[in-house]
């Protein structure tokens, strides 16, 4: 059985934390049906250690806006606490959880909802992977 993705991030450079949070937030998350831009003002020339923490308070105000995001922001929380990760890692761990389970929209069925978390982990993965390449990371099964 392949490692979890949460595995993988202790071991990747803050720069790849920070490419893969920013397709999380961005182009993950339009999937997703949550359109966000980041405020590049505030986020400007912030090094990673501050840039990532930014960028998810952002992203966070933007979509945590009714109960059900709400919930899922607890979720995910709970789940990354789980996991035992600390700093920039554990933040990369929660939004890519919290963005995982905004796919399943109200009105899914619990079938439904599993496929499209299954898929959204899958892509997750998938970049992960290409990210880690880049950045000249292998991730270990």
């Amino acid at each position: 059985m392949p490692k979890a993705l949460h595995e993988h991030f202790a071991n990747l450079p803050e720069a790849a934390l920070q490419e893969f949070t920013q397709w999380c937030v961005t182009q993950q998350a339009r999937e997703a049906g949550y359109e966000f831009t980041p405020n590049e003002t505030k986020l400007g020339e912030l090094p990673t250690e501050d840039y990532i923490p930014e960028l998810v308070g952002q992203f966070m105000d933007m979509t945590r806006k009714d109960i059900r995001t709400g919930l899922v922001a607890t979720f995910a929380g709970k789940q990354a606490d789980n996991h035992s990760l600390s700093g920039l890692p554990a933040m990369v761990d929660f939004v890519s959880l919290y963005v995982k389970h905004l796919f399943p929209a109200e009105g899914n069925d619990e079938k439904q909802a599993e496929e499209l978390i299954t898929k959204a982990s899958e892509q997750q993965f998938e970049k992960l992977s290409q990210i880690a390449q880049e950045h000249n990371v292998k991730l270990s099964a």
